[in-house]
């Protein structure tokens, strides 16, 4: 009776063992077929029977039922992570290598995923993947700096904000090595994205001085970021609290105070706005304070303090006098006295006395279009594109009786409307 049970035992395990194999060697021949649907339904009759396999036939399972979830170019979430988890199990055995090839497939697949998403405008589904992808390898933090921000875009901030403190907490830079050049006609220093695209451009002769350079930090974005989360939530404090804590580690970074200058802008602390931007002034380089002086400039006309808005916009001007906003805001500081006379013109009557008055005015108002017209012409010096500040000269020149210069200015219009 013994040696029959023993035998029945053997013979029952060499059942048990010929049908892992044979569920196994299913899924091995679906998926060397191509056949990944047909290779997933074998999965879960071979993880049946899993608890009695030996680890060779295990490790062999677990790495077709991997590639069986990963399948050739699936951007399928879900069957992405069982297939990352699956992967996950083998780094330590014989099948080490093709883990890693596969986790590395399922990360391009899911970041690839989450760029069709975000090209559809699926930005949760984009944070989703690229958060996803960031678990699956912790090393490439930039994933959940852009899981971040698409998660901004679509208006989810809790997770926004979720993400942008971990990245807070880790000390995230995001600081990238890119490929510039010079162009030789504007003077400008350009990215490249690719090194063949910056050596032709510079075999072209169209740019110089080839070199390579780090992006700006990223955590003053974060930052800001962070504050404006709490600011939509009407959470002023921790808006601030939150500024304030990235200020103490980089008490000096120029992008952080400017950041700080938005908060206050975006919660109409214009007092406080113009104390940042005149602090950032002392660290800026010359290149940068012409904007600067401009933004305080807004900053003051928003405060009601037009004479000194004048004076920011006119300093922007001096140290860079193609500076077209600065010109386009000047004149419109100016034309914005002509309201007042022209409601005191229309509230005259037609009395002796009234007629006289109203032409006083129309002078009184002609000269308020003589000021302005200057600014308006550099404006459109600077920026020949703009179309607003064209129709703002056309008007004015109609006033003045300037005819020449009001046709030459139409046909301009008319060019930059059959552009549109």
């Amino acid at each position: 009776m013994k040696t029959k049970f023993l035998f029945a035992l053997a013979f029952a395990l060499t059942t048990v063992a010929f049908a892992q194999k044979k569920e196994v060697k299913a899924i091995e021949k679906a998926v060397k077929s191509g056949s990944y649907g047909q290779a997933k339904a074998a999965v879960g009759a071979a993880e049946a029977l899993m608890g009695n396999m030996d680890e060779k036939t295990k490790e062999k399972f677990l790495l077709l039922k991997a590639q069986a979830y990963l399948g050739v170019n699936n951007t399928n979430a879900a069957d992405l992570k069982v297939a990352a988890e699956t992967f996950s199990m083998l780094k330590d055995s014989k099948y080490s290598e093709d883990a890693q090839n596969g986790l590395n497939t399922i990360i391009s697949n899911t970041v690839n995923g989450a760029i069709a998403d975000q090209n559809a405008e699926n930005f949760k589904g984009a944070a989703q993947k690229l958060e996803q992808a960031y678990q699956m390898s912790k090393k490439d933090t930039i994933y959940l700096y852009y899981a971040a921000s698409n998660a901004v875009n679509g208006q989810d901030y809790d997770t926004a904000l979720k993400y942008y403190t971990q990245l807070k907490d880790m000390k995230f830079q995001g600081r990238e090595q890119v490929l510039i050049a010079t162009n030789v006609e504007t003077g400008e220093v350009e990215e490249f994205g690719n090194a063949a695209e910056r050596e032709i451009a510079v075999l072209g002769k169209t740019h110089i001085k080839p070199d390579t350079k780090l992006t700006d930090s990223k955590s003053a974005e974060i930052a800001k970021n962070i504050a404006l989360i709490y600011i939509s939530k009407e959470d002023n404090d921790k808006a601030l609290q939150a500024m304030a804590d990235a200020r103490a580690e980089n008490p000096d970074d120029i992008l952080l105070l400017r950041s700080e200058a938005d908060i206050y802008l975006k919660m109409n602390k214009m007092d406080k706005y113009k104390e940042s931007i005149e602090e950032v002034l002392k660290l800026a380089s010359e290149d940068e304070k012409p904007e600067l002086f401009y933004n305080l400039g807004v900053s003051a006309d928003q405060l009601g303090d037009k004479e000194q808005a004048m004076l920011y916009y006119k300093k922007s001007i001096e140290l860079n006098p193609d500076y077209g906003s600065s010109y386009n805001n000047l004149a419109a500081l100016i034309l914005s006295g002509e309201q007042k006379i022209v409601d005191e013109m229309n509230s005259l009557g037609t009395s002796k006395a009234d007629f006289k008055k109203y032409d006083e005015l129309k002078v009184k108002r002609e000269n308020i279009y003589r000021d302005a017209m200057p600014y308006l012409e550099k404006a459109l010096a600077a920026k020949p594109q703009n179309i607003q500040v064209a129709r703002s000269l056309y008007g004015i020149y109609q006033q003045l009786d300037m005819q020449s210069k009001a046709d030459t200015i139409k046909s301009k219009i008319d060019a930059l409307e059959g552009g549109e």
